[in-house]
């Protein structure tokens, strides 16, 4: 394979329904050169189309695919975005890893939803598409979910046991000690905090945590979220926004509006940062480090939050990746992989019976 035929795109939109972002990754054996990054935010019409998708509501097949043909829009524009600034040409991207905006993720009922119009993607660049990571992953009896922790193998690995948490909208886990690998969604990431600062505030986010610094946490709700099954349940384990959303925080705290709203951001911040903290000390006690990576990365309080730990925290940046680019980075891998024919998934992860090549074809022509 030539050096120009190295190169894969990958592009990821996570539960945080900000935007997608997207790499360009060279690759020699599995070794991984960045060459590149652009990212586009979601208009607020297309953010909105997708939010409604995440709960049950009319005519959902016919939205899920107007808004399917949206993304692919979306995405090919992102796609030429970061091949303008790399000056990159189609001839130049062996293919594209495009995972798609989950809008169901069930692995409890077998299936997953990531909505997506790769053959339209593939029409619109004239490249390859690898899309379809997570359904091979649960035929094989995984949970399709998390598909990170075996690229964070890939390229974090060091003899002192430590962990790497991507804080996105869910935020998930990979310990790794002695080439043993563990990877899971702790619970929620940011998504819980984004719901409430958009209701309360009209912003996307706390930036930050601005917001949440006014705030005090309140013990009772607290506890309240932390007593949830889900935070105790051992591993192989994922979730989604359709599980932690506002539902839920209302479902398990009945006097929610009774409480200042800035105090509940507050309390929201602590229990992302607990249900990490715990999860790595019940799954891998003697963890020395942790890297953080995604959105929640540039929170600093909940990163001060996460430095009352028994741990040393930092950002990915530390071993030379930038935070925002590691999932997107990922799915440039899986891609790779793909082409490969090389398997993709972890199944200490997934509980798959075993591994997997994972992802589909959709040809440039």
């Amino acid at each position: 394979m030539s050096t120009r035929s190295n190169i894969f795109i990958g592009l990821m939109s996570g539960t945080s329904l900000d935007g997608a972002d997207a790499v360009a990754c060279r690759f020699e054996a599995d070794n991984v050169e960045f060459l590149g990054h652009a990212y586009l935010p979601y208009s607020a019409a297309l953010r909105k189309n997708l939010i409604d998708l995440l709960t049950a509501g009319d005519n959902e097949l016919v939205r899920c695919g107007k808004v399917g043909i949206q993304l692919a829009h979306f995405y090919a524009q992102l796609i030429q975005k970061l091949m303008d600034e790399q000056t990159l040409t189609k001839t130049d991207i062996r293919a594209i890893g495009v995972h798609g905006q989950t809008i169901r993720h069930c692995p409890e009922l077998g299936f997953t939803v990531q909505l997506n119009n790769p053959a339209l993607i593939a029409e619109l660049t004239e490249i390859d598409v690898i899309a379809d990571f997570r359904s091979r992953d649960m035929a094989a009896g995984g949970e399709g979910a998390p598909l990170v922790p075996a690229f964070h193998a890939n390229i974090f690995s060091a003899p002192a046991p430590r962990a790497i948490v991507n804080i996105g909208g869910i935020a998930n886990a990979t310990l790794l000690q002695d080439g043993q690998i563990l990877g899971f969604d702790c619970g929620p990431g940011n998504t819980l905090m984004d719901c409430w600062v958009q209701k309360h505030c009209g912003l996307l986010f706390d930036e930050d945590g601005r917001w949440a610094m006014k705030g005090k946490v309140i013990p009772e709700l607290l506890q309240s979220y932390l007593s949830d099954p889900y935070f105790s349940r051992k591993p192989p384990k994922s979730t989604g926004r359709e599980y932690f959303n506002e539902n839920w925080m209302r479902a398990r705290f009945p006097r929610l509006d009774e409480l200042a709203p800035q105090d509940v951001q507050r309390t929201l911040l602590k229990l992302t940062a607990e249900t990490i903290l715990e999860a790595i000390s019940r799954n891998q006690p003697q963890t020395k480090e942790v890297f953080i990576c995604g959105g929640g990365a540039l929170n600093p309080l909940l990163v001060q939050e996460l430095q009352t730990g028994p741990y040393k925290v930092q950002s990915t940046a530390a071993l030379g990746v930038d935070p925002m680019h590691v999932e997107s980075m990922a799915f440039a891998w899986l891609a790779y992989r793909f082409v490969n024919k090389k398997a993709g998934n972890l199944p200490a992860v997934t509980r798959a019976r075993g591994q997997r090549i994972l992802g589909a074809l959709y040809p440039a022509h």
